[in-house]
């Protein structure tokens, strides 16, 4: 069984704040000194430590929290956050439920997925139950997490609570015994004849179910089952119809709620990112091409939209894989954001009463989050040979994430690239020649300036790339080299209007330099005379031409006409 482990580090502000997660670490000594650095440094109320460990087999997450600190801590939090909240339950028949199945899924998911059955398996099943009794443990241990959720809320001890439960679960494991001695649920050959019978009686859906669980007890694996299931499902007909399918599409949702039997029916993917891609083509319903049976069916009638339970299972299994920390691609950060991109564009595709724009929006910003953490980038920047690069892949970062919070965390790590000795440095004493060096400031302004970082953000990395690009060209004396090297205005003109629209000059103090010295050479005396003879002499289409060229170098038509000389 593969684990991977990481630590939330999670912050509050004030009284009735809610949780906000910070940063996300490797280490759990890193990651609670961290969470105490911002209870000294009073940059929080309360502080929090979460371990996720994330089990490869399942594809489920458990959650722990190693650590508390703050000066308000709620009694209700603990339970709320590390165990599944208590669904209470009175009689047998309430471990049916909606919410209480849904409860259950989650304490025995492992167990579940370890032995490729569905909830409605497990409880309708006697020979099943027995095998979950016989471990001992397993079904001791989910007992307890719901009885410390329960206690959590009310002034119940914890020990009451486990009894009652305790009785509440042998007596709904025996009613199974019992049913299934007197042979209540039928080993049926006509499903439709059946579900027909059933229409009408109270526990209709309780003998149906049993009997989809004998009918599905000797199916070997995810894939046999599902077929079973959708070739009942394309059967059914009938006064019982609307029951058959419904109790189908709820088993069917099972199997889809659980990675292991999504990964069973998708195939073995190279890493995640390809895991994730498969749910998203099987939500929307796209031809898999030849994969197994059980997958083939399922996309069939999800583009058809006929299992509205399975597909919303789908979606919500989707989304929390979506919200996990696992990287899509972690031997690179580009990929990664490749792999995040067509994902994102699939799913735009299926917005609607399954995914809600807010819930993807989410969904990507928290990725993008988890993707904006000192561990991450520190991998991203460790092999970037100049500073010019760093700042490259840290633009590339910002061009594929989403929320602005994540933007100006990102800022933290531009600046201090950008205002560092180093970064001057290599610019100022470069082998490069000054021009190639010029280029690539102008590149990495333009991308700052298309940015979505915040407006001010914006304006000081500009303003730093600009000054070192006005370094570099004082330095190299390019302007100076141009005017002393070029024969007359007209020359001089052209070669600085080839760098002022060639993006090869900042906007700011060099760009504006540039275009002093342009206006300068446009009042020399004969600059249009010898710029028309370039043009064979015609001095309107000169004109025509020179001012859509001043136009490109952000010289207005007026400033431009009013400076040329004859």
């Amino acid at each position: 069984m593969g684990l991977e482990i990481h630590y939330e580090i999670f912050s509050r502000q004030g009284a009735k704040g809610g949780w906000r997660m910070l940063d996300v670490r490797d280490q759990r000594d890193a990651a609670i000194d961290y969470a105490r650095q911002l209870m000294e440094d009073e940059r929080a109320t309360g502080v929090k430590v979460v371990k996720e460990t994330y089990n490869d087999d399942t594809g489920d997450y458990l959650t722990l929290k190693i650590y508390e600190d703050g000066h308000n801590q709620f009694k209700s939090q603990p339970a709320e956050e590390d165990v599944p909240h208590a669904i209470p339950c009175f009689k047998p028949d309430d471990l049916y439920s909606y919410h209480a199945r849904a409860t259950i899924s989650r304490l025995l998911a492992d167990y579940l997925a370890r032995h490729k059955i569905t909830l409605t398996e497990l409880s309708h099943r006697a020979d099943a139950l027995e095998k979950l009794e016989a471990t001992g443990t397993v079904l001791q241990h989910a007992i307890q997490k719901v009885a410390v959720a329960q206690a959590s809320s009310t002034t119940t001890p914890v020990q009451q609570i486990i009894k009652s439960l305790n009785e509440l679960t042998e007596q709904a494991i025996h009613r199974v015994y019992r049913d299934h001695r007197k042979g209540y649920f039928p080993i049926a050959k006509d499903f439709n004849a059946l579900a027909a019978k059933l229409v009408g009686q109270a526990d209709a859906c309780y003998v149906l179910n049993g009997a989809l669980a004998l009918h599905l007890a000797d199916a070997k694996g995810w894939d046999e089952k599902v077929m079973r299931l959708i070739a009942l499902a394309e059967k059914a007909a009938g006064q019982g119809e609307r029951l058959l399918f419904t109790s189908i599409d709820m088993i069917l949702a099972e199997i889809l709620s659980g990675s292991a039997a999504l990964r069973d029916l998708t195939g073995p993917k190279e890493n995640f990112g390809q895991e994730l891609a498969a749910l998203v083509e099987l939500f929307l319903g796209t031809d898999p091409g030849p994969h197994h049976a059980g997958l083939a069916a399922l996309t069939k009638h999800f583009a058809a939209d006929d299992l509205p339970e399975a597909r919303t299972a789908i979606a919500q299994r989707l989304m929390a894989e979506f919200r996990s920390v696992k990287r899509l691609s972690p031997a690179s950060l580009y990929e990664e954001f490749q792999v995040l991109r067509g994902i994102a564009d699939r799913l735009v595709r299926g917005e609607g009463k399954y995914l809600g724009h807010e819930d993807l929006i989410a969904a990507f910003t928290l990725r993008s989050k988890r993707l904006v953490t000192h561990e991450t980038l520190s991998q991203h920047l460790a092999d970037a040979p100049t500073p010019d690069e760093k700042l490259a892949r840290l633009l590339f970062v910002e061009e594929n994430i989403i929320g602005a919070e994540n933007r100006r965390r990102l800022a933290t790590f531009i600046l201090p690239i950008l205002t560092g000795p180093h970064f001057d440095n290599y610019f100022q004493t470069s082998n490069l020649a000054a021009l190639t060096r010029l280029k690539t400031l102008a590149g990495l302004q333009a991308r700052v300036l298309r940015s979505q970082l915040q407006e001010k953000e914006r304006q000081e990395m500009a303003a730093i790339l600009d000054k070192t690009a006005n370094d570099v060209e004082i330095r190299a004396k390019l302007f100076d080299s141009i005017r002393a090297n070029m024969p007359g205005p007209v020359d001089r003109a052209t070669m600085l209007l080839r760098l002022c629209t060639g993006g090869n000059l900042t906007e700011g103090k060099l760009a504006t330099r540039a275009r002093e010295l342009v206006i300068a050479q446009l009042g020399k005396p004969g600059f249009l005379k010898g710029f028309a003879a370039r043009a064979n002499g015609n001095a309107e289409s000169a004109v025509s031409e020179l001012i859509a060229t001043l136009g490109k170098a952000g010289i207005s038509a007026e400033t431009g006409l009013r400076s040329i000389a004859a």
